[in-house]
């Protein structure tokens, strides 16, 4: 088992609670320090989580100007463009919130850099940077979504991207399309205090009862230094042998 399991009853409740969740993590590291860290996921349920935290009353425990926003993954694509989870997070609600725009650290787009490959490599130095000279910085949260074949940000099942080190990886020959991508490295996710990977749907169901069975897909593999927690709706958990609900 690589993480609590949490099901709710549906996709709407799920991206509901894990909304609130989020504001209560940032809220609680800058109580701690002052400021707060995130690692952003894309997705369909990933976005209504967005959605769901500009629209709650609570969401202004949190200084926003005060909390960094990173990427897990990214699709090589041209800025702007609908399929890339930076755009989904701004149209949602980082452009709706008083956050500071040196404080967001979006993967170069395919208009800024020509491949993948240098994409990765500013993206390692930001977080380098960030760090104060090398790794990564602190992340209070991690959010991830899982495939349907078992792969987290953009790290697939036997894709020579799973196993590279460093922070930052260009990601080729991915199996869903675009084939080009931008990801962090198994080892920069496994650094956050606290990961939580997010799924919803019957469809997700056998990748997340194999990940949480075994640990040979990327999602298995993820072990954040804190905790990592599966928030899942029953769909989703319907082919957990070891859940009662």
């Amino acid at each position: 088992m690589s993480g609590a399991v949490i099901v709710h009853g549906d996709a709407e409740v799920l991206a509901e609670a894990v909304a609130s969740r989020l504001i209560n993590r940032l809220a609680d590291a800058q109580a701690h320090r002052g400021s707060a860290s995130v690692v952003l996921t894309g997705g369909r349920i990933a976005a209504q989580v967005y959605r769901n935290v500009l629209g709650s009353p609570i969401r202004t425990v949190v200084d926003w100007s005060k909390v960094e926003f990173w990427w897990g993954d990214e699709r090589f694509l041209p800025s702007g463009d609908p399929e890339r989870n930076e755009t989904q997070a701004r149209e949602a609600f980082l452009d709706h919130l008083p956050v500071d725009p040196a404080r967001v650290h979006p993967m170069a787009a395919a208009d800024a850099v020509g491949t993948p490959e240098e994409a990765a490599a500013r993206y390692r130095e930001e977080l380098a940077k960030a760090a104060g000279g090398e790794g990564v910085p602190a992340f209070d949260l991690l959010l991830l979504g899982i495939g349907e074949d078992g792969h987290v940000a953009s790290l697939f099942p036997g894709n020579a991207a799973l196993e590279a080190e460093g922070s930052a990886v260009g990601v080729r020959d991915s199996p869903k399309p675009p084939p080009e991508r931008v990801s962090l490295t198994m080892s920069a996710i496994n650094t956050a205090a606290a990961a939580w990977i997010i799924a919803s749907g019957e469809g997700k169901a056998e990748a997340v009862d194999e990940a949480l069975s075994k640990r040979e897909l990327p999602a298995g593999r993820v072990e954040a230094q804190g905790h990592t927690r599966w928030l899942v709706d029953r769909a989703a958990a319907s082919r957990l042998k070891h859940l009662e609900f």
